[in-house]
């Protein structure tokens, strides 16, 4: 409610308050003489002088009252004006900042209106400008053009009499043109090859290193080499009488029901028990252990044991395969065929070493390197430890090792084609196109490798020699090559009237890699190229 209003109610509230008290006055006055009517006529003299009084008094209270409305009136009208003023003051400025608002407008508009103008007009410059640039380039486009057709016939005039002065054709001056570029750039090329290659290899080596190290240094076995023979200690020499039996009999039933060689010589307390299936000689160890324990032996008997004993065989070989699977953390196995086979490996030997060793060795480094590579460790393993499956019946199907493996794998339930790949891929028979199989085949090749772990027949490894020396000799620049240590080093000696330095990074970097296409190696093959000039002159 504004303020004048507010003053105004007062004023009239008092003037009514003021009213109602005179009202009241008057109402008891009256009250009082309808009372006494002879009151009317002859008043007492107090009476008379009270009600003068109250007249007089209210007289001044309505006075006061009047004047109490008529200043707050003119109060209220105050306001109201001062009101008024205050608002038409605020409409003012209001109206004031709308103007400078306005204005400020309209000077921004002719700002920019100003700021166009200016860059019309500097467009238009730049347009005259750009006309006189391209009416330049124009004159220079044709003074050049000019110039090329002058230098054109001064170059074909040059070439006419060049020709003329040397006697040869443009095709023969190209073909002499080229070859001493090529013989210019032989040095450069070679150079680069030298780097890139040196890069590339440092980088490769190094991380390939770290990891094989690692591998190595974190793995250790035991190596035990296998015989093809075995020995049962006897009592005395009685028994061995007895395990020979009557005309032979009992000696011919063993080795008819286990399959091998039972040699009883004059060695003392000794039976040698020989066979080139580990499986079998284990079986007739056992059993003959369990007759001269038993000491009843005749052919019934024997009959019996051994069938006793290769009973418990397959149990003993099911044990193994299962404690080889949980060693190398391979779970779960698809088929207990498989385990079988693994089982089998136990008595396997391939260049004296024996492939259930072997391959949990594998299976091992494997993990290792798999972990160092970001890869699944758990599928490493499984790789590394099936790969020579085949080998447990290689000599039961046909093929090598790698392919019987896979094949067996597959028919027994394993569906992984890493692995799959990994069996039959891990000695380069099939495209390898995979980095389980990688991985594999440098395990296999770390744990063959460790000393006293394998043996190389005498025939393999001059045959090794000699293809590597062959494929050098192969290069018409070069002279001889000898491979030596091991054959892990290649060296060759060019020929230094066919070659140039720069011609024997090239040679040398084509045996490396015909070497790599043409044999199969274990581990890495170092290739050195020597080319010498030699001056011979004697003094007299």
């Amino acid at each position: 409610m504004p303020e004048s209003s507010l003053y105004l109610l007062i004023g009239g509230l008092v003037v009514l308050a003021v009213f109602i008290f005179v009202g009241c006055v008057l109402f008891v006055r009256t009250t009082a003489r309808s009372r006494r009517p002879d009151a009317l006529m002859m008043p007492a003299v107090g009476e008379y002088d009270a009600v003068r009084v109250a007249e007089t008094r209210a007289a001044e209270i309505v006075e006061q009252a009047r004047r109490d409305a008529d200043r707050f009136l003119k109060d209220a009208e105050l306001r109201s004006k001062d009101e008024a003023l205050r608002a038409r003051e605020e409409q003012t400025r209001e109206l004031d900042a709308a103007r400078n608002e306005l204005r400020e407008h309209e000077r921004r508009a002719q700002k920019r209106e100003d700021a166009a103008a200016d860059k019309q007009k500097e467009v238009a410059k730049k347009e005259r400008q750009l006309e006189n640039v391209q009416k330049k380039l124009v004159d220079r486009r044709d003074l050049i053009e000019k110039k090329t057709k002058e230098l054109d016939a001064l170059i074909e005039e040059e070439t006419r009499r060049l020709h003329e002065i040397t006697g040869l054709s443009r095709e023969d001056a190209e073909k002499t043109l080229l070859a001493r570029l090529e013989r210019e750039l032989s040095a450069e090329l070679a150079a680069r090859i030298t780097k890139h290659t040196e890069q590339v290899k440092a980088a490769a080596e190094t991380r390939a290193r770290e990891i094989v190290s690692i591998a190595i240094q974190r793995y250790a076995a035991v190596h035990t080499t296998d015989t093809t023979v075995s020995t049962v200690d006897i009592p005395d020499d009685n028994m061995k009488g007895r395990i020979i039996g009557r005309e032979g009999r009992n000696i011919r039933t063993f080795e008819k029901c286990t399959g091998v060689d039972v040699i009883v010589d004059d060695t003392p307390g000794v039976v040698v028990v020989s066979a080139f299936d580990n499986i079998r000689r284990e079986t007739a160890r056992l059993a003959l252990t369990k007759l001269i324990q038993d000491g009843r032996i005749h052919p019934t008997r024997i009959e019996e044991v051994v069938a006793e004993t290769q009973q418990e065989m397959e149990k003993h070989i099911l044990e193994i395969g299962h404690k080889s699977v949980l060693d190398a953390d391979v779970v779960p196995v698809p088929h207990e065929k498989i385990i079988h086979l693994l089982g089998r490996l136990k008595f396997r030997t391939s260049y004296s070493q024996n492939v259930l060793q072997h391959s949990l060795e594998v299976a091992h480094l494997c993990g290792l390197m798999a972990a160092e590579l970001g890869l699944n460790p758990a599928l490493a393993r499984r790789c590394g430890l099936l790969h020579d499956v085949g080998k447990a019946a290689d000599h039961e199907m046909e093929g090598g090792h790698p392919k019987v493996g896979a094949e067996l794998a597959k028919r027994y339930g394993e569906t992984s084609r890493e692995v799959l790949h990994a069996i039959a891929g891990h000695h380069d028979d099939v495209t390898v196109d995979n980095v389980y199989t990688v991985l594999v085949a440098a395990a296999d090749a770390i744990s063959a490798s460790r000393p006293g772990a394998r043996r190389e027949t005498l025939e393999k490894y001059v045959k090794r020699m000699a293809d590597l020396e062959a494929v050098a000799c192969g290069f018409p620049e070069v002279d001889a090559a000898f491979a030596i240590q091991a054959g892990r080093e290649l060296r060759v000696i060019a020929n230094s009237n066919r070659t140039s330095d720069a011609d024997a990074v090239r040679v040398c970097r084509d045996i490396a890699r015909a070497i790599e296409q043409q044999l199969d190696y274990p581990g890495e093959i170092k290739v050195t190229v020597i080319r010498e000039t030699r001056a011979l002159e004697v003094a007299k």
